[in-house]
């Protein structure tokens, strides 16, 4: 495996080469002889140069206006793609990036965000090509990947990262960034943006005003190697700093953060953009400023370059009254926005958003390379590469011929795929349902609804609309705004439509539409047709309008809902192809998109489960959590789960109660986990005969799931984090102390182990080599060992290498120092090379200083951690002289 995190390798300052660059060069010659970046820079100088004032503060929030008498097009910096392009058409959508991590493979995700990549370039093609630049979705930059550390199983957005361990977190943090950008880094295909930097984990609740108090060897040890890496190795252009406090300082005008780490000790050049209202919160919650004028100024003479603002959604009027404010006292000079622009503008030049720079033409994707079959392809791949199968006492994989009775709330379930920050406009979703269908084609298989859930909530899929001429679809009529600078909520439209066309579903179409406006109006007529009769769950979201059953406005909405908020849910009784008339219509503009949402469900969940049963050859439970109950401080409080964090790691009780009673029937139990972070799996484990974790798989994720249970896909992701028991083995969520926390640190007994997965086939290693660098081990070591398939099945085995550094207090018990995916046929025994920096082989001192120590070091090679029952083996080395190494 490359190792990304080469320690020998010292950070070039891009913006001193350009300086130098520029004052040593004719600017005759600047031109021809000069770096892109120096070029860049010098461009973006002469067109900050030309702006007045006015026009300076108008960009440094996340949508910058366009300036038309310099031919500067509308810009929004807020674009997303943590694991998929998120626009105005159908995208990829991959894995939840903590399914990504439990590929424990950097190579494949360095090709998931080389085509998330190309999306994203397309979708900024499409901006241009209907005049909708501006809109959130266009940049090409991404505010991606988050690689925060996830310290703690109760928090929401852990899902969002690529686990507990700073090692692989690092790995599959480079490996991003550099398939976003591309090859050359001073030339970014898309800029990626690591977030949120840093020592932001959870809660929830809690973050826009917390004082997060940090050791300095936990800083060192924990929170930043991934975000040294992304800089460092990785040459991200961008970096996003986060809402909370870090030891009294906001960490947008955090001097140790952006000063001395981000700018001094890694030589970072790029831009810094803020969270969004992390600028706010320097004043509003944290109280660290006087008011909002000095709250600009603390973060911009700090470091921040760019601020991400709730405000741009509604088109707030008056954002740059806080920073006029902040000139005329005196808190921020021309030179400090200058400064930030320049910044801003040569990352739009080296991107391909502004004409003018050589080596770079203007970014012209075609939007025809968005959700193409090689990127379906892709996902299913990855999709599968992060299934972990935690037990099976010889269940799987099932028979083809198998009689499986599937339940669970899950099983039919399409959101559940795509986990949170995606798209709701992607490829047509797989759910496990669907995908055993198609991966059991000789089996017989039985759906047996369940009841109401938490964890409903599905978009109606295409297909069951019907205009008001009897078409396809719902009639979507669009209106454009007559005075654009009216409130959002008052404002009044034309009433001519300027576009009249069939949408497939309640979706809007508006910025794939050159004709429709940025402000606009959106009014649906149609009927609904159920598929079958039953009872459904309705609901819709970010509409208003009602669907009339049996001649009364039943399923109905009175207003636009707010991001975040769950559909509200109305049980009704349909008939099968009967026409239900709805009526909707949205006003352009919100946080939350429009859409439809159902779930057949039973009134005798149990009743239709225990016949069903009777002949069959296996029950498969479908499981989980979803986005709308864990994710980014949600307006939710229930059993288990509060503003978008758990207070449990047990499953919703229906769902523990459907478990006992499926055991109960006697019959084969296979268990399949869908959700985005540690759940409590002790039941499963001792009364399930087979448990697959799924993670929110992405779009093919049902086919994913199938495709391992039916042997065709020989399971072989790891865990890349803990699976506790209960909260109550971890120390408080609001404690960032490591001690007590992740396989580095937990010393009790966890129900599963980071690293933990098993395989249809077995594997063994021989004792390992191990060199080192230069004949000194502090330089390095070179660790190679044959590993070999000794069983039936062709397959992968995930090879791990973990390390124990000679004693040092707050030093982790062990701590993952590589890795490497290899396939092996049957019987096939391959070498494996892993190299070691001495960054690896270094620990942190309790004051934050990083040394690789003299002394003794143990190593396991291994399936998994040491003692976890995986096959592996053991080796030793010493190091003679400590040696300090940079921040």
């Amino acid at each position: 495996m490359s190792n990304f995190l080469n320690a020998s390798r010292v950070p070039v300052s891009r913006a001193t080469l350009a300086a130098a660059l520029l004052l040593a060069l004719p600017q005759t010659s600047l031109a021809q002889s000069a770096s892109p970046v120096a070029q860049a820079d010098k461009m973006a100088a002469d067109l900050v140069g030309k702006l007045t004032t006015e026009e300076k503060v108008a960009q440094l929030v996340n949508v910058a206006p366009a300036i038309p008498r310099l031919n500067i097009p509308a810009y929004n910096w807020w674009t997303e793609s943590l694991h998929g392009a998120i626009g105005a058409v159908p995208t990829t959508n991959f894995p939840e990036p903590v399914g990504l991590a439990a590929t424990f493979n950097a190579p494949l995700i360095h090709d998931v965000a080389r085509t998330i990549s190309v999306e994203v370039r397309a979708l900024h093609t499409l901006g241009r090509e209907t005049g909708h630049l501006g809109k959130i979705g266009t940049g090409l930059d991404t505010w991606s990947p988050n690689i925060n550390i996830y310290r703690d199983p109760r928090w929401g957005r852990g899902q969002e990262t690529y686990g507990e361990d700073p090692f692989l977190t690092a790995h599959m943090g480079v490996a991003f960034v550099t398939g976003m950008q591309g090859d050359n880094p001073d030339l970014p295909d898309v800029v990626a943006t690591p977030k949120h930097f840093a020592v932001h984990s959870g809660p929830e609740s809690t973050r826009h005003a917390a004082n997060v108090f940090v050791s300095r060897h936990d800083l060192e040890d924990t929170y930043l190697p991934a975000f040294r890496a992304a800089i460092v190795e990785g040459h991200a252009g961008s970096i996003m700093c986060a809402y909370n406090r870090i030891d009294g300082q906001p960490a947008c005008a955090s001097n140790d953060l952006l000063k001395d780490h981000l700018r001094g000790a890694w030589g970072f050049t790029g831009y810094v953009v803020s969270d969004c209202d992390a600028v706010v919160d320097i004043a509003d919650h944290h109280k660290y400023a006087t008011d909002p004028a000095a709250g600009v100024a603390a973060a911009f003479r700090t470091g921040v370059d760019n601020e991400c603002h709730t405000g741009t959604i509604g088109e707030a009027k008056g954002l740059g009254d806080r920073y006029m404010a902040a000139l005329k006292r005196g808190l921020l000079t021309e030179a400090d926005l200058d400064r930030a622009l320049v910044r801003l503008f040569s990352a739009r030049y080296r991107n391909g958003d502004l004409p003018g720079l050589a080596a770079r033409q203007l970014s012209m994707v075609p939007v025809s390379a968005i959700g193409t079959p090689q990127n379906g392809a892709l996902a299913l791949k990855t999709a599968t590469q992060s299934m972990v199968l935690l037990k099976n006492d010889g269940l799987l994989p099932l028979r083809p011929n198998s009689k499986i009775v599937v339940v669970g709330p899950l099983a039919d379930a399409t959101r559940v795929l795509r986990g949170n920050y995606s798209s709701a406009a992607s490829a047509p979703p797989v759910s496990v349902l669907d995908g055993l269908h198609r991966a059991f084609p000789k089996a017989t298989i039985v759906h047996v609804p369940f009841s109401s859930s938490i964890t409903d909530g599905d978009l109606v899929p295409d297909g069951h609309f019907v205009t008001p001429d009897g078409k396809p679809g719902l009639r979507a009529a669009y209106y454009n705004v007559m005075d654009p600078n009216a409130p959002r909520g008052e404002r009044k439209f034309a009433a001519k439509p300027v576009v009249t066309r069939i949408e497939t579903n309640l979706s809007t179409k508006a910025s794939e539409l050159k004709q429709v406006a940025d402000a606009y109006k959106v009014v649906w007529d149609g009927y609904f047709v159920a598929p079958d009769t039953g009872t459904y769950r309705l609901a819709v979201t970010a509409v208003k309008g009602a669907i009339d059953i049996d001649g009364k406005p039943t399923v109905k909405s009175d207003r636009y809902s707010l991001w975040g908020e769950r559909p509200e849910f109305v049980d009704v009784d349909l008939k099968k192809g009967q026409r239900y008339k709805m009526h909707f219509d949205m006003e352009g503009g919100g946080a939350a998109s429009p859409g439809m949402f159902w779930k057949r469900i039973s009134h005798d969940t149990y009743g239709d489960m225990a016949r069903a049963v009777k002949d069959a050859d296996v029950v498969l439970a479908v499981v989980g959590l979803t986005a709308e109950l864990e994710g980014e401080e949600m307006p939710i409080k229930i059993e288990g789960f509060d503003g978008g964090d758990k207070t449990s790691l047990e499953l919703p009780a229906d769902q523990r109660e459907l478990l006992a009673r499926a055991k109960a029937w006697g019959k084969p139990l296979a268990v399949v986990t869908m959700n985005g972070s540690p759940i409590n799996l002790g039941w499963a484990k001792d009364n399930a005969n087979a448990i697959l974790e799924a993670w929110y798989p992405g779009q093919s994720g049902g086919l994913a799931v199938a495709d391992v249970l039916s042997g065709a896909a020989n399971p072989a992701g790891r865990l890349p984090l803990t699976f506790y028991r209960d909260v109550k083995d971890l120390p408080p969520f609001d404690d960032y102390s490591m001690q007590g926390r992740t396989y580095r640190y937990f010393t009790g007994t966890p129900v599963y182990g980071f690293g933990y997965g098993l395989s249809y086939t077995s594997f063994a290693y021989s004792a390992p080599q191990i060199a080192p660098v230069d004949g000194e081990a502090a330089k390095g070591i070179r660790v190679t060992a044959q590993v070999r398939n000794t069983g039936a099945r062709d397959g992968d085995e995930v090879v791990q290498l973990y390390l124990k550094v000679p004693q040092l207090p707050g030093a982790p018990r062990i701590a993952l120092r590589g890795f490497q995916r290899v396939s092996l046929k049957a019987g096939e025994s391959r070498q494996i090379t892993l190299d070691l920096s001495p960054r690896d082989l270094s620990a942190v001192t309790a004051d934050g200083r990083r040394q690789v120590l003299a002394g003794h070091y143990q190593l396991t090679l291994g399936g998994g951690q040491p003692d976890s029952g995986l096959p592996g083996v053991a080796g030793e080395f010493d190091v003679a002289k400590s040696t300090d190494l940079p921040l």
